[in-house]
């Protein structure tokens, strides 16, 4: 048998092991685990900027062990869909209204009482700090979801057909909610009649008359493009509605200690960027609605506090104590941050 010169031998062996190792660092790629993430936010917008953030973070901490496929626009379903979708198992993220999870735990609706906060600086340290929410949110894992960091989407106002400009002039009107007892109370103290109905048919069911408007934060006003069929915007403010972050407990069970380490550290990057993003673009976007045709009204708030006042009293009755436990947190809050 003819004998392998020693050199050509040598670079038989490297290169066997050169490909070795290309292939060791390539297997990561093949075996990604992919992680589905559904939210109703339309593409590019705040929500959707931040998820795709999230994405990139994810992979980034946990070396592409994980890739997060982001849906928008509800394509995976709506918000409560979404939620219930975490607690099969079914679906690994979602970022929702607080309100749209009291499916699971019916004192986050507490969450809708009016008026709870003035600014977004106080929101921040009311979902970060506040004992009664963080109390509220460590009872979702045994649900089946567990919440990981709380994003932005702002204060609600309310968008119309017709002017709007005190309590006086709902009389007679329906407006568009999501499932939420507490903003159902809140509507109906101000005047209104409402109608519960997805985001995603809230846009035609304006167009159609069966509603006279609806109500969200400026940022969904605005990427939904409410303010086309609802042109009068009044900034009530009357309610802060962030947007908590959430993982299938299924899921969060299978990571490791360090991967759950790296999808908290990529949640809360996301959450800085979703929170200064959205506090910031408030007054752009406003302009932007009002040379789009808009009519953006700023009024003045005493008659609507005053007539939200009976929803207090009307909470304790079904939530008894847990209403005074949000209520001195906020105020709490209301105090130390202006």
């Amino acid at each position: 048998m003819k004998q392998i010169p020693e050199k050509t031998m040598i670079r038989y062996v490297l290169l066997c092991a050169a490909t070795a190792l290309a292939l060791c660092f390539s297997l990561p790629a093949y075996a990604q685990e992919v992680l589905k993430f559904n939210h109703t936010d339309a593409p590019s917008r705040s929500r959707d900027r931040a998820a795709q953030l999230f994405a990139r973070k994810v992979a980034e901490y946990t070396q592409n062990k994980y890739r997060v496929l982001v849906f928008h626009s509800g394509q995976l379903g709506g918000d409560s869909k979404s939620v219930e979708q975490l607690q099969e198992g079914t679906l690994d993220f979602t970022v929702t209204a607080t309100g749209n999870y009291a499916g699971i735990n019916k004192s986050l609706n507490l969450t809708a009482l009016p008026f709870l906060v003035d600014s977004y600086e106080q929101g921040w340290q009311f979902y970060d700090e506040s004992t009664w929410l963080k109390t509220q949110f460590d009872l979702l894992p045994e649900k089946g979801v567990r919440i990981l960091d709380t994003w932005e989407a702002g204060f609600r106002s309310v968008t119309t057909k017709a002017a709007f400009n005190t309590p006086a002039d709902a009389r007679g009107k329906k407006i568009r909610i999501y499932q939420n007892d507490m903003l159902r109370w809140v509507m109906e103290s101000i005047g209104f009649q409402v109608v519960v109905i997805p985001l995603s048919e809230v846009y035609l069911a304006i167009q159609q008359g069966v509603v006279n408007g609806q109500e969200n934060p400026i940022d969904t006003i605005s990427a939904q493009r409410f303010y086309e069929v609802a042109p009068f915007v009044t900034l009530t403010r009357h309610v802060y509605s962030p947007i908590p972050l959430s993982v299938s407990e299924k899921t969060w069970k299978r990571f490791t200690l360090n991967d759950q380490r790296a999808i908290k550290r990529a949640a809360h990057d996301a959450a800085v960027l979703s929170r200064i993003e959205v506090r910031d673009n408030d007054e752009r976007l406003l302009i932007e609605m009002q040379q789009k045709g808009a009519k953006v009204t700023r009024p003045d708030l005493a008659p609507f506090r005053k007539a939200v006042a009976a929803v207090y009293d009307k909470a304790r009755g079904v939530y008894g104590k847990d209403v005074d436990l949000i209520l001195i947190d906020s105020e709490l809050v209301r105090k130390t941050v202006k």
